[in-house]
């Protein structure tokens, strides 16, 4: 449950619901099984897993948790490719020359056609967080296009998402160039042992570092040189590491402090040990974004 990648948007005012309207709406749309010629199919399942796990929102306090399930057939164009060419020679030797265009055309459509309801289904499952007072809407998930899959599917449940992405009066690259300028970062945050750089000419140059130290002259000279910061790993209040990244991405996030809620067997339940996940998550990452926010300039007007 503990969320690794940070895409960060904005609810409007106002926005609220509670997690049985919610819970309503998104029983309406259950992730199916792929079925006949279908390749891809979406829906809600489930935002924790084992016991106790039937419902669709998950919620402590006024905090929830969903979950978007897509599954996709997978069926290689090599192994249509190959049956299609065995088909074809089948074919000419029937009718004595090799088949046209139409005909290689039609007997891959119709070798697809027979395989893709035997094709294995693979599962993925992408989980976002909400908290309607303070009008986060996260979701964890690498890249801001798997996350806007789980954003249109949640405007399809919900008729209307009114929801932007996060947006600070610095970008993450400004201030990530002035950081490893400064040779350190600001506020709660202390620069990592990784970082990007990219050349803002037409050779695009980049160069990146990996377990070193980002305060040597080195990297402020390459940055005197015409690069900007793409990425940075930072550590916050040293309780967790993450990579910041433009465009606004946090990345890797690792919570330092491993042992959590201290002994997983103290808990009776398993309800009982996600109340626990789950407030301490929230709660750490609310901090972590209004510290991030700051450290930005502020959010735009």
């Amino acid at each position: 449950m503990w969320f690794k990648n940070l895409q960060i948007y904005r609810l409007a005012n106002g926005w609220a619901m509670t997690p049985g309207s919610l819970e309503a709406v998104l029983a309406k749309q259950p992730l199916l099984p792929c079925s006949g010629l279908s390749l891809q199919t979406r829906g809600w399942v489930p935002p924790v897993s084992g016991e106790g796990a039937a419902g669709l929102v998950a919620s402590q306090g006024k905090q929830l948790l969903i979950a978007m399930g897509s599954e996709q057939k997978i069926l290689p164009a090599s192994v249509v490719n190959q049956e299609a060419l065995e088909r074809a020679a089948e074919l000419e030797q029937k009718q004595g020359y090799k088949p046209g265009r139409k005909q290689l055309r039609d007997l891959k459509e119709r070798v697809t056609a027979e395989l893709l309801p035997r094709a294995f289904a693979k599962r993925r499952v992408t989980r976002a967080w909400i908290d309607p007072d303070a009008r986060w809407l996260v979701v964890d998930a690498s890249s801001p296009a798997r996350a806007e899959e789980l954003l249109e599917q949640l405007r399809n449940s919900l008729g209307e998402l009114p929801v932007t992405r996060l947006e600070t009066e610095m970008s993450p690259q400004g201030a990530m160039t002035q950081w490893l300028t400064l040779g350190k970062a600001t506020r709660d945050f202390a620069l990592d042992s990784e970082c990007e750089l990219k050349g803002t000419g037409e050779d695009g140059a980049t160069v990146r570092y990996l377990r070193h130290d980002l305060s040597v002259k080195e990297i402020r000279e390459h940055i005197s040189g015409g690069k900007l910061a793409t990425r940075v790993g930072l550590v916050w209040r040293e309780r967790l590491s993450l990579l910041l990244v433009e465009p606004f991405q946090v990345k890797r996030v690792k919570f330092l402090e491993m042992d959590k809620n201290g002994d997983e067997s103290s808990f009776a339940t398993p309800e009982q040990q996600f109340e626990a996940d789950f407030t301490l998550m929230t709660g750490t990452l609310s901090a972590l974004l209004a510290d991030l926010v700051a450290a930005l300039g502020g959010e735009k007007a």
